[in-house]
Formats: C-alpha cells, structure tokens, sequence
C-alpha cells in the first residue's frame, strides 16, 4: 500500500474546462437557470447593500497576510497551480487569518479572493492543503460566491421580519431552498478541488480530518467510509426526520456525506474521463439549456433515493417524485414559451 501523503501523478490542466464538468446536477440546474436571467447579477450586487467587496478586501488587507512569493509562498504557489489547472485568468487573491478556528472562504463579486485560517494551515499537509484550496478556485470558477449572497441577504431579511407569520414562513421556505442549493455547491467544489490537486486520497483526507483533527495516525479512511454507510442506512424513521432537521440551517453537507459523495463520484469514472480531456467547454456555457440540466437533477436526486437505504426517504419517495415531476413540467412549460 502507498504512503497517503504521497501524490501518485502529475497534475494535468484542463484547457478551457467549464464549471459544469465537475457542478453537482442540482447545483448545476440553479446555476444555469440564474445565469440565464439577464441582468440577474448586478441586481444580486444591487440588493447586496451592506456587502462591499473593497471594503472587505481592505479589511483583510489590513488586518490578515497576503500570500505572495515571500509570504506564505507555498500557498501562493498553490493558488497559481488551481488556477492555472483550472484555466482560471485571473489568479485570486490569497489570504491567510490569524483564527484558531478552521476555515476558508471564497469572497467577492467582481474580483473575489481566498480567505484560509491559520487553524487550517496547521490541520492539514501539503497536499490537502491543495486541494482546500482547488474548492475554493472552484467556487470563483463557479459563481458561487455570485449566488450565494442572496442566500445571505434573504437570511438576514427573514431574521428582521419573524415577527410576521405569514412572511416569515415564506422567506424560511426560499432560505430552505437556498441552503440546499449551497450543500450541492460545496459538493461541486469538492469535486472542483479534487480536479485542481487531482490526489484523491489527499481529497478524502482533508474531510475526513474536518470532522476527526489533525490526529490522522488514529483514524481510517474506510472506517469513515462505513460510518458514512451507517448513517445512511441506520435507524428507523424517526432517525430519518432527525436527520432532516440536522440539516436546517446548515449551508455545508455533513463530513462523512461529503467524503462518501466524493468517493462515490471519483470510482464512478467522470474523475478519470475529465482528466482525459472528456469534459463540456466553458465557451459553450451559453448553450446550456435549462431544461436538460433541470431533468439531470431530478435524474440525480431519484438516484440518490433509489440508491438510499434510509427509511424516512422510502417514506417521503412518492411525494418527492411527485415534487419532481411537478417541476420538471412547470420548466417545460416555461421553455416552450421561451422558443
């Protein structure tokens, strides 16, 4: 068995790569429906108010270190090599916190840039490091950072407006959408950071040490692995609606789902098929239709429960194809009106 800590490849770019050649399905269908919506970004930034994003860069040019060829230089370096991997043209910004807490970010609208905290720096190696730091490429790549300021703003809006019933439990119902859209975003990025530092092992690490420290030497990637298979298939229905209400008010998917979903799609051969060079072109991102990419989420979210041993989502199966369904005509609809 190899070392762990020991890359076992070169690391190839991917010309041109579009972020849709590693976007989970149901992140993929909301990005692509949003980018469509002319003009939907500079309202995004107009409804922003309070966001400034030089306000916060001179923040953190002020108060953290930015990387460069004598600070921190091998987190510079590896900012370089994630976005020269994904044909990024312009290298973000990299700065690193003082903050026991571990972190890192994606900030910004026009020129975004990465945040890392010195809790992270010392959690993880050289390796898992890059890959940190490819889910964050991903993320700019992505336009995440774009769309999930809405998630904040109706956030805060739903906060100041509790105390009306009616209002409140509308804009909850839109956080509630928006944070599972931004549980599918990590997992694109994941996916992102695993194709930008392309050492799987390094990838699933870093995970698993997310939810386990820095004490690698106890701890076992299959282990998690079956940990993650009990979670899924443990337990009755109750375990099942508990699960779901874990889940609210989260904007990250659990350790253990994140490590198996990333498992699961490297052994499932898109990995290997992009970094042949089989993967969609960022020119022909204006070609994308809606409705194909709203019928491969449905279509990744009917797999997911068909292949779910959980109870509680045998329960809820039918309603939620049915919610499917529904969906997927109301988008017919709208792109038959369309052409």
């Amino acid at each position: 068995m190899r070392d762990m800590t020991t890359p076992d490849r070169s690391r190839v770019q991917l010309p041109g790569i579009s972020s849709r050649a590693y976007e989970h399905p149901a992140d993929r269908s909301a990005l692509v429906a949003m980018r469509s919506l002319s003009g939907f970004d500079s309202v995004l930034k107009r409804m922003s108010g309070l966001f400034s994003e030089r306000r916060l860069r001179l923040m953190f040019l002020a108060s953290a270190v930015r990387t460069t060829d004598t600070q921190f230089r091998s987190l510079h370096d590896m900012g370089r090599d994630s976005a020269y991997i994904l044909d990024l043209h312009r290298i973000p910004e990299i700065y690193v916190q003082q903050d026991a807490q571990v972190y890192a970010m994606a900030i910004g609208f026009d020129e975004p840039f990465i945040v890392v905290s010195t809790g992270l720096l010392d959690l993880m190696d050289e390796e898992e490091l890059r890959f940190v730091i490819g889910h964050e490429t991903s993320h700019i790549l992505s336009g995440h950072a774009v769309y999930g300021t809405m998630l904040t703003i109706l956030t805060r809006l739903a906060t100041r407006v509790a105390w009306i019933p009616l209002g409140y439990i509308g804009l909850r119902v839109i956080v509630a959408a928006l944070e599972e859209w931004q549980r599918k975003a990590e997992m694109s990025a994941d996916r992102g950071g695993l194709l930008s530092g392309q050492d799987p092992d390094a990838a699933l690490r870093a995970l698993m040490k997310l939810a386990g420290g820095s004490r690698l030497h106890e701890m076992n990637i299959e282990a998690f692995l079956d940990q993650a298979r009990e979670y899924d298939t443990g337990g009755d229905v109750r375990d099942g609606l508990l699960k779901v209400l874990n889940l609210l008010g989260t904007t990250h998917p659990f350790a253990v789902t994140r490590v198996a979903e990333l498992d699961r799609w490297r052994r499932s051969g898109e990995y290997e098929a992009i970094l042949a060079g089989n993967y969609p072109r960022r020119a022909d991102d204006a070609h994308a239709k809606i409705t194909e990419e709203v019928k491969a989420a449905a279509n990744s979210y009917r797999e997911s429960w068909a292949q779910s041993q959980d109870p509680f989502i045998g329960v809820l199966r039918d309603v939620a194809e049915g919610a499917v369904n529904a969906g997927e005509r109301i988008f017919n609809k709208f792109a038959r009106r369309e052409s």
